[in-house]
């Protein structure tokens, strides 16, 4: 009698592989995600033919603008052609807004699009391009679940003579693909559905945008497979009391992960946000004391950032330090370094930091002007307004370099900034084009920064 092949099962959602069948993975918690797959050693093909790295052709990924500038530059310069971006989001949120937008206007550029809707009707998804004001010729809608049907009209001769240039799959959680059980939204079926799809839209050449719905916990909903499987992964988020979204790239095959892209909804849609830096400061004329100012990095974008610090006398043996935007364990070192190296106490002072307008800054080039505004806030004495603070500040009190200065120092005298405080180590030097040019001040430590004219009061701030 001949012996069975021995079967394991697998976890779709974490790869936790068992002997024996589960409801719920141990190792990831997920519930209904396990396969049996055969253990059975594979047999051995032929062989495939292999080529030398240096001897296969490489020409560079053409791409296909998406009419937005903002989206393009998040997805380094437009959507690859044969590429596959996934796009998840809290429900709400514009997704589907956005995604409408840019097939809207691709079509209008003469490019044929395929908006395959799974969760809306056809006269939903038509009121809302008219409310867009998106609404094309060129603009394709199928509304339904079957989505082999619906990916047969990528090509002729189902499709427009030409064949189309854009597939947008809202969602992927919506469709069902033939040959798997299970209702739509369930792992097996989320698997096959975005396989199909990303064969389809390779196959055809054309760029597939995706839509994923995400879990309670943030996380995209499905299985963990989801992700490998595309070339982009896009994050759509925003807060529920702001009209502004924000697009950040978690996976990008064809470019960088560290670009921000910002957009307002308004009545007519999304609209990119042009002037970043104007979410994040006020521009208040009037110096308070224990408000400095500093230039953020979000990728290649430049924001300038209020950092907010509030001193208040406590009689505790245990004073508190909170902050926001800034990870506390760095603003307690920070706190540290000031007391210990510039000789500024800190001690029987509660301490409270913010990052204006919700931005967090997670690099350390915000480091000089955290410690100048507490500085500022134990004396009780107010900045100059139009002076920014570039450096990372080491344990010795030294202020180091920062990435990006001339970005940076651009941004600053673009938003009428007069003066920068950077460090002494920095190769680059800056020359200012205007007439009233911003003055570069190079310091080698902390105590430089606190002994010059900065913490006394100004006529004028």
């Amino acid at each position: 009698m001949a012996k069975e092949d021995p079967v394991r099962y697998v976890c779709e959602a974490c790869g936790f592989s068992t002997v024996t069948r589960t409801g719920k993975c141990p190792s990831c918690g997920e519930w209904g995600t396990f396969e049996a797959v055969s253990s059975a050693a594979p047999a051995r093909g032929a062989g495939g033919r292999v080529e030398v790295v240096s001897a296969v052709s490489v020409s560079p990924p053409r791409r296909l603008s998406s009419g937005i500038g903002e989206l393009d530059r998040v997805l380094g310069g437009g959507l690859v052609l044969g590429g596959v971006v996934l796009i998840g989001g809290q429900p709400g949120i514009g997704k589907s807004t956005l995604l409408l937008q840019v097939g809207g206007l691709v079509a209008s550029a003469g490019t044929p699009v395929l908006y395959v809707s799974g969760e809306e009707s056809g006269a939903q998804v038509a009121l809302r391009a008219s409310r867009l004001g998106v609404v094309s010729e060129k603009l394709l809608l199928y509304c339904g679940s079957d989505l082999e049907d619906a990916l047969s009209n990528l090509t002729p001769p189902k499709g427009p003579e030409g064949g189309v240039g854009l597939l947008i799959l809202d969602s992927v959680q919506a469709v069902r693909a033939p040959g798997e059980t299970g209702w739509p939204g369930t792992p097996n079926q989320v698997r096959a559905a975005a396989q199909l799809a990303v064969d389809s839209a390779r196959a055809a050449n054309v760029p597939a945008v995706l839509v994923g719905h995400i879990t309670k916990d943030g996380r995209l909903a499905g299985p963990m497979l989801l992700e490998h499987m595309v070339d982009t992964v896009l994050t759509f988020s925003g807060e529920g009391y702001s009209s502004y979204r924000m697009l950040r790239a978690m996976k990008n095959r064809y470019g960088n992960t560290d670009e921000l892209g910002v957009f307002e909804m308004r009545e007519n849609g999304l609209a990119a946000v042009e002037d970043k830096s104007g979410l994040y400061w006020n521009r208040a004329d009037a110096g308070v004391p224990g408000v400095a100012m500093t230039i953020a990095m979000e990728g290649s974008t430049p924001l300038v950032a209020e950092v907010q610090t509030l001193a208040a006398p406590t009689a505790f043996p245990y004073p508190k330090r909170t902050s926001r935007g800034i990870e506390l364990n760095r603003f307690q070192l920070l706190t540290a370094v000031l007391e210990r190296r510039a000789g500024v106490p800190c001690a029987g002072h509660d301490l409270y930091l913010n990052i204006a307008g919700g931005l967090s800054i997670p690099d350390p080039s915000a480091d000089l002007a955290i410690c100048v505004s507490l500085s500022s806030a134990l004396r009780d004495r107010p900045l100059r307004g139009d002076t920014c603070y570039l450096g990372e500040v080491g344990l010795a009190g030294e202020v180091r370099p920062v990435a990006r200065l001339a970005a940076r120092l651009r941004e600053a005298e673009r938003l009428g900034l007069k003066r920068a405080y950077v460090s002494s180590r920095e190769r680059y030097e800056y020359h200012s084009d205007s007439p009233a040019g911003m003055k570069v001040e190079k310091v080698n430590g902390l105590s430089d920064v606190l002994k010059n004219d900065v913490l006394k009061n100004q006529e004028g701030f």
